[in-house]
């Protein structure tokens, strides 16, 4: 039997009736993985061997590759940087565990921004993920190997990933693929080694929405070994892509259209005439706070990721060196050398923004931004079931491009996801077409715990 381009739904219909060689499956990913690696570094850790399923389930045999801030048991778990190198966690995220207690297995650790600290995935201490569609750009950030890996691969696959500002839209959008962000609490985080608390989120990249919608009714679920879990029943999201969308009504806010380029303006508008097309109507509407949202999730995101980096001394978690010099001296060694230049501008500007004096006039006055935002979204959502923008602002850009950018146009690249990040709302990127050959994102937001709207619309677009 042909092994290769067998879909995730057609990959477990034979699992499940026995119509599948999982041994000869096995060895066809790990070489096929094998070979991806090498063209296009989309692991920092790849398993040498795959693992017979523990148990029966949802995901019997299927291969998940896992972003590498998620811990699984006995693997190098590194949140992308050196001064976790080595780390072998001795227990599983929960979202590992309900993976492999559907049947799932765990494939290797996908390569990220130090701690999710980017937007183009440059910033990996274990080599930078390439574009499969074109090497000389990149795959997104700051899940750029589980985009990567899920757009190369030949295999069925799903990627588990995490978003704290876009990090699960940007990726899917710069290769094609499908990109889940559910909303915060939904899944647990138990087991995330976090950026920002209040803003990390697991979710997956796939092929389909089928995919992303499968692997979501195994993650979510409430945990009480994690406080922001939320107590919701368990659900099979893939029920909502039997249904069409007659009737839907979709919002488009206009400030998600400024500063971008006027190619993917013209993909992402004729996605929504489409969507129309199908019994949706939309209407153009604005979410006037929408300006303020970058620096406000910056201000948050900085602040909370120098808090829980502060661990990171040489003393219990991660890099250890020689003890001397007085405890400065020691801390400052230890973090000097296993942190990346952008790690250490986020640590020293969310230092900043949480010292006394500064507290009141940047870090509060964010989380007043923020709960505007949040206003926003839920006055639109009285009225919408779903919004619809463009992902990205651009289309994947080169490497030498992206060399010429200061880190303030970096993190401006996020403008239009940060928004829903903040709210902490439910979204999903599409590919809604191409620009000079390469993929445009169409992002679907919807209120929170509706993932079943966005995962109806986006089955229904991409049908």
């Amino acid at each position: 039997m042909k092994l290769e381009k067998i879909s995730v739904k057609e990959f477990l219909l034979r699992t499940k009736v026995g119509d599948l060689d999982l041994e000869d499956f096995s060895a066809h990913v790990i070489e096929n993985s094998r070979s991806i690696q090498k063209k296009y570094n989309p692991f920092i850790t790849l398993k040498d061997k795959i693992q017979a399923p523990q148990k029966k389930g949802k995901l019997f045999g299927l291969p998940i590759s896992v972003k590498d801030n998620i811990c699984t048991k006995g693997m190098q778990t590194t949140a992308g940087s050196k001064i976790l190198e080595g780390y072998i966690p001795p227990f599983s995220a929960t979202c590992v565990d309900n993976i492999m207690n559907e049947g799932g297995v765990i494939l290797g650790k996908t390569a990220m921004d130090e701690f999710g600290f980017g937007t183009f995935s440059i910033n990996c201490a274990y080599g930078i993920p390439k574009n499969p569609l074109d090497t000389d750009r990149s795959c997104g950030g700051s899940s750029g190997g589980a985009s990567c890996i899920t757009a190369a691969a030949d295999f069925p696959h799903i990627a588990l990933a995490e978003s704290t500002g876009g990090s699960i839209s940007c990726p899917a959008a710069f290769t094609g693929t499908v990109g889940l962000t559910p909303t915060y609490g939904l899944v647990s985080r138990w087991g995330l080694i976090d950026y920002a608390n209040s803003l990390d989120k697991i979710g997956c990249i796939g092929k389909s929405v089928y995919d992303v919608a499968l692997l979501l009714s195994v993650i979510a679920g409430n945990d009480p070994r994690d406080s922001t879990s939320l107590n919701v029943p368990k659900e099979d999201y893939t029920k909502f892509l039997k249904k069409d969308i007659k009737g839907m009504k979709i919002g488009v806010p206009e400030e998600y259209f400024e500063g971008v380029d006027e190619k993917i303006t013209k993909v992402v508008w004729d996605a929504i005439k489409k969507l129309e097309d199908l019994g949706a109507t939309y209407e153009e509407i604005s979410l006037p706070h929408t300006k303020y949202s970058l620096p406000a999730y910056y201000i948050i995101a900085v602040s909370e990721a120098s808090t829980n980096l502060a661990k990171y001394c040489g003393m219990r978690y991660g890099l250890h060196l020689q003890l001397q010099g007085n405890f400065d001296e020691y801390f400052s060694t230890v973090r000097s050398n296993g942190f990346g230049e952008e790690a250490k501008r986020r640590i020293i500007l969310g230092t900043f923004a949480r010292m006394a004096g500064y507290r009141d006039a940047y870090y509060l006055k964010a989380l007043k931004v923020r709960t505007k935002v949040i206003e926003d979204f839920k006055k639109a959502f009285k009225q919408f079931d779903v919004l619809a923008a463009p992902t990205m602002p651009i289309v994947a850009p080169r490497f030498d491009e992206i060399e010429k950018l200061s880190p303030i146009e970096v993190y401006m690249m996020d403008i239009l996801t940060v928004a829903p990040n903040l709210a902490g709302i439910p979204m999903i990127s599409v590919p809604a077409g191409k620009v000079g050959g390469l993929p445009v994102g169409l992002h679907l937001m919807s209120d929170y715990l509706q993932e079943g709207k966005i995962l109806q619309i986006a089955n229904a677009f991409c049908l």
